[in-house]
């Protein structure tokens, strides 16, 4: 599965809205700097969908805020 995400790096708490079907804005407290707000964004959605993180991986995006993230089986 593959999931539409809008992320907002630096905000004053991590949060999670479902926009529709796979689609999703995330807020995260970190940084987009070195990749700290790609794995913040992994771990709000792991949390938020009760997954494990090893199953999610950036597929694109991954220095812009607008990112595909996809869900292994």
């Amino acid at each position: 599965m593959k999931l539409s995400v809008k992320v907002k790096p630096k905000a004053r708490e991590d949060r999670v809205l479902r926009l529709g079907e796979g689609r999703y804005k995330v807020w995260v407290k970190a940084a987009p700097e070195r990749g700290r707000a790609n794995e913040a964004v992994i771990e709000v959605l792991s949390e938020h969908l009760n997954l494990p993180k090893s199953r999610f991986s950036v597929v694109s995006g991954s220095a812009f805020s607008q990112k595909v993230i996809e869900i292994r089986d």
